[in-house]
């Protein structure tokens, strides 16, 4: 009888420890949004969004557009080349690149959400991370944006500025007005 209590007593603490652990998960820990135009031509309107740790380490990738991500930096290596480094995309399987990738937005204001979790989905530790998002404008013009969080301090707006590279052409315009939230 004894053992059975404990055993109840035990798998109650354990649901309760998993509750608590999917709420915290689940939750929206930071978000970035901003306007997309999209450009006409080629060689343009690849991007991606994605966390990483405060030694640089890629925490996961919430965000890649699919040309990009299926093969499309090996083309143009020149496509959003920080994020192809930096996620392993050429070790990914078929499954993993199609969990985080999709087809190029539409013109409009996006917004992508990090529930603070890593790839695997576990929850992330409280501290410093880096919302990132790196855009090539046109061929070997990109735009790289790094926005320092802090992971479980009030919710708070991050300022944000992007360095760009290459030729200063029009296509600056593909991505502007970005904005970084923390929200928990």
């Amino acid at each position: 009888m004894k053992r059975i209590i404990i055993v109840l007593m035990l798998s109650t603490l354990v649901l309760a420890a998993a509750s608590a652990q999917q709420s915290v998960s689940s939750q929206a820990a930071a978000e970035i949004s901003f306007n997309y135009v999209r450009q006409t031509g080629s060689a343009s309107n690849q991007f991606a969004v994605w966390v990483e740790d405060n030694n640089g380490n890629p925490v996961k990738t919430l965000f890649v557009t699919r040309w990009t991500a299926n093969g499309g930096f090996r083309r143009r290596p020149s496509t959003i080349p920080v994020w192809v480094k930096q996620s392993g995309v050429a070790g990914l399987s078929k499954a993993q690149v199609d969990a985080m990738s999709g087809a190029t937005p539409r013109a409009g204001t996006l917004t992508y959400t990090w529930d603070g979790t890593d790839s695997a989905g576990r929850a992330v530790s409280p501290g410093n991370y880096f919302i990132i998002l790196e855009g090539t404008l046109r061929w070997e013009n990109q735009v790289l944006y790094r926005a320092p969080i802090t992971l479980g301090q009030r919710a708070a707006p991050v300022e944000i500025r992007g360095q760009y590279t290459g030729d200063l052409t029009d296509e600056r315009s593909m991505i502007s007005n970005v904005r970084v939230q923390v929200l928990r």
